[in-house]
C-alpha cells in the first residue's frame, strides 16, 4: 500500500510539471538538478554577455542573467544593476520576478529601477550613478530573469569574464562573447580554466555548464585566483577622452605618467621652503623622506573622491595642501612632490589594496588595482609609503599591501616589483602576564604585549582612541573572562622599530 502511494504522489506531481511551457520550466526553481541546489544561496541558470567591440573609443554590452534566489544571502547574486555617466549610456534595463513555478509574478520596467547617486561607504563624492532593483520578497525561492545594455566610450575597463563570481553560487550556463567586426587588436588572456571544462565556442566565445557551488574556507585565497577568469584589454584604448596605448607594461606606464601625473605635482614656492627648512643639515634621503613622511602625516587626512578621468588622476598637488584632504592617489602623489623638492626620487604605485593577498598582473597589462601607494628606492631596496594612515610608521605596510606584485609608474614606463613580505619571524605578539589568584577565584593580572610585523598592525591607532574607547577594546580582546575590570593603559608605540 506503500508502494501505491509513492506511485500516485510522483504520478500527480509529473502531471502538474508537465503542463508547463518551456518558458517556465527555464524559469522554474523545480528543474535545477540537485547537485546545482546544494549548499548554494543562488544558481545562475542561465547568463549571456555579449560584448560588442565598435571603435577603440565605444563598446556594446549586452547582457541576459536569470538566477533563481534560495535565501536572503542569495540577494546579492542577482546582479540587476548597471552604472552610468556622461561616457556610459544605459539603452535597456529590465527585470522580471518568477516565482518557484516559473510562474511570471513581477514586472520591473527601467522606471521601476532605483536611480541614485554611486558613492561607496569610504567616498564623500563620485560622478558615477548607479540604477538597481529593488525588490523583496514574500518567499523563496524565487527566480529573477534580467536583461540590459549599456554603450561605453571608456573602453580601458573591458568587461572581463568572471563566471564565478562569489561563494555558494552554482551555475547552470554562462557564457560570454566578443563580437569584434571593427577589428580592434585585443590582449586576452586565459586563466584557471582547465578544472571547470569551460568550452570554447569559438575564438572569444565561451561556454560553461553545471559548476557546482564553491564553499568558503578560513584562509581560503582570493576568489580570483581560483575560479575561471578571461582578461580582456584593448590595445588602443579611450579613459573619459584621454586616448592609450597598452601593449605592455612599458606603455601603460608611460601613459600613465605623461597623461595622468604630469603636470599634477605643483605645490607652493612656501610649502617648499618649509620642507626644504626641515631637512635642512640632513644628508641621508631614507632619513630626509622619514621627516617628510611624518610632515605629510600631521597635516592631512584620507577622504575618498572618486571624480575625474576613471578615478585615475589624482587631485593636484596644490589643491592637496591647500585643502589638507585627499583620496590615496592625491596624496599618493602629493607626498611624492613633497619629496621631490628635497631630492628624494619616488614612485607612483598601483596595487591592489586588501587583507586578501592579490597581484598586479605582470603578464597582462590592463587598468589593475585599486589603492595607490608610494616607492622610494633605496639602493637594492624598495620602500614602501601608505599615504592614508596617519599612524603608520615609515615604510610600514603589513596586513594591507604587503607580499604582491604592484606597478611602479616611471617616466619610462611601467615596471612590476613586489612588496616588502613581513615572515612569521617578523610577525610576532609576545604576552607576558604576572597573574594573583585570590581564594575565591578572582585575581588581579600585570599584562605586557608586545608585537611585531603583521602583529603591529592589528593594534594600530589604539592609542590615539580616547580612554573609555581604549578600556572597552581591550575587555573585546578578552571577552572570555566574565566581569573583567581594566584599571589602567599604557600605550609605548616605538615607530622607528615599530614594535608596539
Amino acid at each position: 500500500m506503500q508502494g501505491l502511494k509513492t506511485v500516485i504522489s510522483f504520478l500527480i506531481v509529473s502531471i502538474s510539471l508537465s503542463v508547463f511551457s518551456q518558458t517556465e520550466k527555464d524559469y522554474s526553481s523545480f528543474f535545477i538538478p540537485e547537485e546545482l541546489k546544494t549548499k548554494v544561496n543562488a544558481v545562475v541558470r542561465f547568463e549571456k554577455e555579449t560584448v560588442e567591440v565598435i571603435s577603440y573609443d565605444k563598446i556594446n554590452v549586452k547582457k541576459k542573467r536569470i538566477v533563481t534566489v534560495f535565501n536572503n544571502y542569495g540577494k546579492n547574486r542577482v546582479g540587476a544593476s548597471e552604472y552610468y555617466d556622461d561616457n556610459r549610456e544605459i539603452v535597456e534595463i529590465e527585470a522580471r520576478i518568477y516565482d518557484a513555478f516559473g510562474q511570471e509574478i513581477k514586472k520591473i520596467k527601467e522606471r521601476d529601477f532605483i536611480d541614485a547617486s554611486a558613492v561607496s561607504d569610504i567616498s564623500i563624492y563620485e560622478d558615477d550613478r548607479v540604477k538597481y532593483m529593488s525588490y523583496t520578497p514574500n518567499k523563496y525561492p524565487y527566480t529573477v530573469a534580467y536583461t540590459s545594455e549599456v554603450i561605453t566610450s571608456t573602453t580601458a575597463f573591458f568587461p572581463n569574464w568572471i563566471p564565478i563570481d562569489n561563494y555558494f553560487t552554482s551555475i547552470q550556463h554562462a557564457e560570454y562573447q566578443i563580437i569584434n567586426t571593427a577589428g580592434i587588436a585585443l590582449k586576452t588572456k586565459k586563466q584557471n580554466f582547465k578544472n571547470f571544462n569551460i568550452e570554447e565556442i569559438a575564438e572569444n566565445h565561451f561556454v560553461v555548464k553545471n559548476v557546482e557551488g564553491i564553499k568558503y574556507e578560513v584562509y581560503t585565497p582570493d576568489l580570483l585566483v581560483i575560479v575561471p577568469h578571461f582578461k580582456v584589454a584593448l590595445k588602443k584604448f579611450n579613459m573619459m577622452g584621454v586616448e592609450g596605448l597598452n601593449n605592455n607594461w612599458d606603455d601603460f606606464g608611460k601613459w600613465m605618467y605623461d597623461r595622468l601625473l604630469t603636470g599634477t605635482d605643483q605645490i607652493p614656492q612656501a610649502t617648499i621652503d618649509e620642507v626644504r627648512g626641515l631637512t635642512a643639515g640632513v644628508n641621508d634621503k631614507i632619513e630626509r623622506a622619514k621627516l617628510i613622511y611624518n610632515y605629510m602625516q600631521q597635516r592631512t587626512r584620507y577622504i575618498s573622491i572618486q571624480v575625474g578621468i576613471g578615478g585615475w588622476k589624482p587631485m593636484l598637488a596644490d589643491d592637496v595642501d591647500n585643502l589638507g584632504y585627499a583620496d590615496c592617489k592625491g596624496l599618493t602623489n602629493y607626498t611624492k612632490a613633497l619629496l621631490e623638492a628635497v631630492d628624494v626620487p619616488s614612485y607612483y604605485t598601483l596595487v591592489y589594496g586588501g587583507k586578501s593577498i592579490r597581484d598586479i598582473d605582470e603578464g597582462f597589462s590592463s587598468t589593475q588595482g585599486n589603492h595607490a601607494i608610494l616607492c622610494v628606492p633605496n639602493n637594492d631596496e624598495n620602500i614602501f609609503l601608505e599615504c592614508t594612515s596617519q599612524t603608520n610608521p615609515f615604510g610600514f605596510t603589513a596586513g594591507f599591501t604587503d607580499d604582491r606584485d604592484v606597478l611602479l609608474v616611471k617616466p619610462q614606463g611601467g615596471v612590476i616589483v613586489h612588496t616588502k613580505v613581513y615572515d612569521a619571524d617578523d610577525s610576532v605578539q609576545n604576552t607576558k602576564a604576572t597573574v594573583v589568584l585570590d581564594e575565591t577565584g578572582s585575581f588581579v593580572a600585570d599584562v605586557i604585549i608586545e608585537t611585531t610585523g603583521y602583529q603591529y598592525g592589528l593594534h594600530d591607532g589604539i592609542e590615539k582612541k580616547t580612554e573609555r574607547d581604549q578600556q572597552l577594546h581591550y575587555k573585546e580582546y578578552w571577552d572570555n573572562i566574565n566581569n573583567l575590570n581594566v584599571n589602567g593603559i599604557e600605550i609605548v608605540n616605538d615607530k622607528d622599530k615599530v614594535i608596539w
